[in-house]
């Protein structure tokens, strides 16, 4: 049963019963360890791992894994795109920096671009994204042929741990 808290300062909904709530609280953060949420197949030689989605505000984050020489489809973004690589490289076909382990990216909306794991990587590599909009994957004449928002993050990340008989994951927000 959830019940709203109202004082001047302050409005929340909480859970009756949650013990990590305090009534009147500030609202508790939310952890995800690296165990506790899948990676699943989003194309050969990559994995994606959903840690958060928020629909009404439009954005998602996902951590990704690569596999030397795999590229993932040009795409365009809509919103704006931060990036964290914490293991190994990948770069854009269309520009020359490399992003490696502790860089960061920042995207601002409309970039268009291909995301490349160069093939002398000799790990993994593994990237954090927090992606606002969507991402609107292209054909090779630029034509939008997919529309990846927080929605479709969302069906498509449960819809992978279905088939590989897993629970529903516990996605932050979903």
């Amino acid at each position: 049963m959830a019940s709203t808290i109202t004082s001047e300062d302050v409005v929340q909904t909480v859970a009756a019963g949650d013990p990590l709530v305090t009534p009147g609280g500030p609202p508790p953060a939310l952890h995800r360890g690296e165990s506790d949420l899948p990676f699943v197949p989003y194309q050969e030689g990559v994995t994606f791992q959903l840690l958060q989605v928020d629909m009404e505000a439009g954005f998602f984050v996902v951590r990704v894994r690569g596999e030397p020489g795999r590229t993932i489809q040009r795409h365009k973004h809509t919103g704006e795109i931060f990036a964290f690589t914490s293991a190994g490289s990948w770069k854009y076909l269309e520009y020359p920096e490399v992003n490696t382990a502790g860089s960061y990216l920042y995207e601002p909306a409309g970039s268009i671009h291909t995301l490349h794991f160069p093939e002398t990587n000799t790990e993994v590599t593994d990237v954090a994204f927090v992606l606002h909009g969507a991402n609107l994957n292209l054909d090779s004449e630029g034509n939008v042929e997919s529309v990846l928002d927080a929605g479709a993050a969302l069906a498509v990340y449960r819809a992978a741990c279905r088939d590989r008989g897993l629970p529903d994951p516990n996605v932050i927000g979903a």
